[in-house]
């Protein structure tokens, strides 16, 4: 049997935001992950394996011109290998249309579940409202 050595806190949460500055700065990230790891996107689905998560990443990232997380407001949990992460971000659509996190209706507000371990991220599974521009309204009478 394969001995590892079990990730600190601190290690586990550094990579995780490790993947976010790579994220937003467009710089690879993929090598982050397990390459069996999982990952769920609303309206997407899940993508299993670095393959997939590339393609899921590619299709949602075609939407959006730029984005930026908030990372020092990033809200973190952690219990063992599981680190959530509760954070805003900022960004423009693909059409042009600017989101922050004090915009309407309430974009850029978002909630990450991770499994971190053996160095690498074996799971994420993002909550948000993918609809960045707030452009789905007419389904929703409190807008």
């Amino acid at each position: 049997m394969e001995e590892y050595r079990t990730m600190t806190e601190e290690e586990r949460t550094d990579l995780v935001e490790t993947y976010f500055r790579r994220l937003d700065a467009g710089e690879e990230f993929l090598d982050l992950f397990a390459a069996d790891a999982r990952v769920f996107y609303p309206k997407w689905g899940v993508a299993t394996g670095t393959d997939e998560i590339g393609e899921l990443f590619g299709d949602v990232g075609g939407t959006v011109t730029s984005m930026a997380h908030d990372y020092e407001y990033f809200n973190y949990v952690v219990d063992g290998d599981t680190v959530v992460v509760e954070g805003t971000s900022s960004g423009e659509t693909a059409d042009g249309v600017e989101w922050h996190p004090d915009g309407e209706p309430g974009g850029g507000r978002w909630c990450d579940v991770f499994e971190v371990r053996e160095g690498a991220i074996r799971r994420l599974f993002i909550y948000l409202d993918p609809d960045y521009a707030g452009a789905d309204t007419e389904r929703y009478p409190w807008l």
